[in-house]
């Protein structure tokens, strides 16, 4: 499934206009409540907790995948289970933790993004990422339904065992699924 640059954007300004939480940098460890970590998985490949999809694309970095638990919780953060699953996040000085810039430190504030058709950048996580370069969050309700764009940002996303969660870099036009 791919989406247009123009419909990615003016879903990634209705995320930025839902509210914004403090504080702009998720930590490595999660709460207490559920338990972090790798959560045991059924056969067949299913996850008894929250799956995790972390795709740096163009960033040339090492795809992060995991199965995060959740304990006996029947919603957890979505920044918890990112935060699990060994991926930090940072967010916007301007929208906090609902619009993520960096994963992971990536990309680099003094690193260069390069996107066919645009000058060369830097991203500075002061407000909106770039259109054409940016992190995508999506969710997936379940093991066997499609890959949704998130309606939510990473700071207020709840989620529930079975689900998945993506951050995918994306740059270009069109924007990849987790894991595609």
């Amino acid at each position: 499934m791919k989406m247009p640059a123009l419909a990615a954007l003016t879903l990634l300004g209705a995320l930025a206009l839902t509210g914004c939480a403090a504080g702009t940098t998720t930590p490595a460890a999660g709460p207490a409540t559920p338990s972090t970590g790798s959560a045991s998985a059924a056969p067949g490949g299913s996850c008894a907790g929250v799956n995790v999809v972390v795709d740096f694309g163009p960033l040339e970095a090492a795809t992060i995948t995991d199965c995060s638990a959740t304990g006996d919780a029947a919603t957890v953060p979505a920044s918890q289970v990112v935060a699990a699953a060994g991926a930090t996040t940072e967010g916007t000085v301007q929208y906090g933790d609902q619009v993520v810039c960096r994963v992971n430190g990536r990309p680099a504030a003094d690193e260069t993004i390069t996107v066919d058709g645009a000058a060369p950048f830097t991203e500075s996580c002061q407000g909106m990422p770039a259109a054409a370069a940016y992190w995508a969050l999506w969710i997936r309700p379940s093991a066997d339904a499609d890959w949704e764009y998130a309606q939510e940002g990473l700071g207020s996303l709840q989620l529930k065992p079975g689900q998945s969660v993506g951050l995918v870099f994306t740059t270009g036009t069109e924007t990849p699924t987790p894991g595609s």
